[in-house]
Order: structure tokens, then sequence, then C-alpha cells
């Protein structure tokens, strides 16, 4: 299955990707580490044409993945598919494969978000050195709701009580 984590930056997907993959014993394919891996940093432009090939990566790798174990998950973390045509490319390349596919979009208050992104960009925790408010306010302004069927995940939350209820989720679609 191919999970997509939806959400504007510091809303919590990359800390219920990875806790989801290790409930699932799945696999988080994260695109701010891709980038890392095939930029040299003065290669990184976070362009729209640059985030898109990573994204091309991350699903090449997760037909890698899912070829070796058709019953494993794979989180596509680290993009907010913000835009209608990012999930679509998503799930095209899902039912190509012959892959389940599911959203969970993460949400939490502005004050929480603004929070979690000032304490990365202070501690230097994040590999996107573009990750901080602005970019917030940026992507909150263009983002197109998510017409999909989806699980909302309020990561607000304790990171357990979203991962009992995104687990849940998950499962029953499984």
């Amino acid at each position: 299955m191919l999970v997509i984590l939806a959400g504007l930056p510091g809303t919590g997907k990359s800390a219920l990707s990875r806790a989801l993959a290790s409930e699932f014993g799945g696999v988080v394919i994260d695109k701010d580490i891709v980038r890392a891996a095939l930029f040299p940093p003065d290669e990184v432009e976070y362009s729209e044409e640059q985030d898109d090939f990573c994204l091309s990566v991350m699903l090449s790798t997760a037909k890698y993945f899912l070829e070796k174990d058709a019953a494993r998950i794979v989180f596509l973390d680290g993009r907010t598919f913000s835009r209608t045509y990012q999930i679509n490319v998503a799930i095209e390349y899902a039912e190509r494969i012959h892959t389940p596919w599911r959203i969970i979009e993460c949400v939490c208050a502005e004050e929480i978000a603004r929070v979690r992104l000032e304490r990365d960009v202070n501690e230097n925790r994040h590999p996107a050195r573009n990750r901080n408010w602005a970019l917030y306010c940026a992507v909150r302004g263009a983002f197109e709701p998510i017409a999909r069927p989806k699980l909302l995940v309020d990561t607000g939350r304790s990171l357990e009580e979203c991962v009992r209820g995104a687990a849940a989720g998950l499962s029953a679609r499984l």
C-alpha cells in the first residue's frame, strides 16, 4: 500500500509517518532526504520542478519496495501534497503498479505548527533549509482542498493518539 502524507509544513507528517511505519513494519520515503541525497547543497532549488523530480524518484523507490513485498506499506513523506496534481501523480502511479493507496492529511492549530517550525529552524533539525513560518504561510495560501477520500489526523493531539487513530483508519481499509 502507498500512503500519502499531506499537510502544511510543521503539521507532523514526518513524526506520524515514522511512527506508523514502525507500527506496521513499513518504510518511509522522505522527499527532503531524497533531495539531499540527489543534489549537492548548491544545487538545491526548492522549486516545483525539483520537488516533482524528487517525487518521481520516491515513487520509483516505492515500486521497488512493493515489488519485493506487496503487503508492505510505503509512506510518502516530506511533500505537502498541497496541489491536486501532486496527489493525482502519486495515486495514478499506485494504480499503474496495482497497489492500493491512502491519503492521510495532517492538520493542527497554526500556533502549534509555528512553534514546531521555529524550534526546528532554531535547532537546525530539518534537512529542508526553506522550511519555516514564511513557507507555511505561502503553502497555506495555495493549498488546494483534497477532494479524494482521506483520513484526517489532528496532530495537535499526542503522537500516541494520532498513531492509534491513523492505524485504526488504515487497518479498517486494509
